[in-house]
Order: structure tokens, then C-alpha cells, then sequence
């Protein structure tokens, strides 16, 4: 677990909240930098997916983290700032696990980016996700090429709006996840699923979707907002699979509004 955003020597003693950042396949959650910087009331805190190497230490890494804030065990918490209600932010991978956190009952809330409930989907649901068979394949080429197989995946990104923007050149360079760690995200995302679970969800949640996602197409976005409870959704026109990136001032006054309205 990482902790970043402010220091809690600079945190008033009461803040919004703690948002636990929950980073998306294959990108370090440096991505969350400018959010974090544009939300100075909450305290943030993220996981380090990099070197997970099997499912379950990815999975164990995810709710240590949840386990160690919801219980105050964090030192900052527990001896100088009130760390608030625990908000929960998910980026694509990360929006499914932050959605598994959340049907456990450690999230007050969830702010999930190019979120779905499950990625990989039949025939009959090409609109919501990705099929299996192309999945597998991401795994075998990268034990082969992982190379190219990240800049594939960067290349679906982006519509070619936001490429010509800057958007693609803004992110990490590739490289950051070892191969074990890459193989075991598209592991869960093959794997995990809460279709079945979202009425148990019980916390606000809000989404944030670009219409032109070819990775969590739009669909999903639709799928979660007609199955949870207590959804709104941010949709994002003409965006492809990182909504909130070049868009941040405005996610985080959309973001800061809707939580304080809970």
C-alpha cells in the first residue's frame, strides 16, 4: 500500500474523506496524480499492483488496504487526522475490484472510471465487454512480446481526438508492471465478476465513462447504472478508455459536488 496526496502533518483535523485509489491493467497509479493534487481535502491513498504475481496476492494487496483504513490500522488515521468516510476510486481493473471491495462492505462510497461489473462477455454482450478467446491471447503474447502487447492495448485507449491531443503521450511509459503481475490482472479480469452481487451494493457510486471506450465499452457503464441502487453517471463524450485524464479539474469538481450531496 502507498500512501500519497497530502501529508497528514498538512491535513486539517477533519477532511471529506479518505480515497483509496485502486489503479487500472498495467499502469502505475502515478495516473491519479492530478486528481489527487485537485482534491487537497481527502487523504489518498493507493495500492502498488506492479509486482503482484498471482491473482490472490493481488486480490489479498486490495483488501489489506481496505482493511487497514476501514480499521484506522494506517498511522496517520489512527494518530493525527479524523480520515473520514472511505470513498473508493477505480480505474477499469481497478473499478472491478473496488466494486468486489464494496459488496464486502468496506466502501462508503465508489468513484469508478471505465468501470463494468464483468469484462470478459459472450457473443451477446459485445457491448458491454471484451470476448475470453482475446483475452487469452493478450496472456500468451506476453509471455512472448509483452511490448507489443501493451502498446496494442494503449493504441484502444484513446479515440483519435484524444491521441492527437496528447493524451496517449501523457501517460507512464510502458514497462512499469512486471510480466507475472500483467498476466495475473487479465487473470481477474477473465475471472471476477459482480453482475450477480450489485444490489447488495448499498453506498452512492459514481461513474465516469467515456462514449467511445473500446476497452469497458459504454454499455457497462449502462449495465451498472440499472443494477445499483445508488448510481449516477458522468458520461464523458467523444472519450475513450481513461475519462478523466486531461479532464481532471472537472472530474474533481463533479466528484468533490456529488460527495459532499451524499
Amino acid at each position: 500500500m502507498i500512501v500519497s496526496g497530502n501529508h497528514p502533518s498538512n491535513i486539517q483535523r477533519e477532511t471529506s474523506g479518505t480515497i483509496l485509489w485502486l489503479t487500472g491493467w498495467s499502469m502505475p497509479d502515478t495516473v491519479f496524480e492530478r486528481l489527487r493534487e485537485l482534491l487537497p481535502d481527502f487523504y489518498h491513498v493507493s495500492v502498488d499492483y506492479s509486482a503482484a504475481d498471482t491473482p490472490e496476492k493481488l486480490m489479498y494487496l486490495t483488501e489489506k488496504a481496505a482493511l487497514n483504513l476501514q480499521s484506522s490500522e494506517v498511522a496517520a488515521c489512527m494518530t493525527r487526522v479524523n480520515c473520514g468516510p472511505l470513498l473508493i476510486g477505480g480505474w477499469s481493473l481497478g473499478g472491478l475490484l473496488a466494486l468486489k471491495l464494496a459488496v464486502k462492505g468496506y466502501a462508503d462510497g465508489l468513484v469508478l472510471f471505465a468501470a463494468t461489473a464483468r469484462f470478459t462477455r459472450s457473443k451477446e454482450e459485445t457491448d458491454r465487454g471484451w470476448a475470453d478467446a482475446y483475452v487469452r491471447q493478450m496472456i500468451t503474447g506476453l509471455t512472448k512480446d509483452r511490448q507489443t502487447v501493451e502498446t496494442k492495448f494503449r493504441q484502444l485507449m484513446f479515440t483519435e481526438a484524444e491521441w492527437e491531443a496528447g493524451l496517449g503521450q501523457s501517460l507512464s511509459p510502458i514497462g512499469s508492471w512486471t510480466t507475472p503481475a500483467l498476466i495475473t490482472g487479465l487473470q481477474i479480469l477473465r475471472s471476477e465478476e459482480c453482475k450477480s452481487q450489485l444490489s447488495e451494493i448499498n453506498c452512492p457510486v459514481l461513474l465516469v465513462h467515456g462514449t467511445e471506450d473500446k476497452i469497458c465499452p459504454y454499455g457497462a457503464a449502462e449495465e451498472l447504472v440499472a443494477y445499483l441502487p445508488q448510481a449516477e453517471l458522468l458520461t464523458i463524450p467523444v472519450s475513450g478508455h481513461a475519462p478523466f485524464l486531461g479532464r481532471e479539474v472537472h472530474i474533481a469538481e463533479v466528484l468533490r459536488r456529488w460527495w459532499h450531496e451524499q
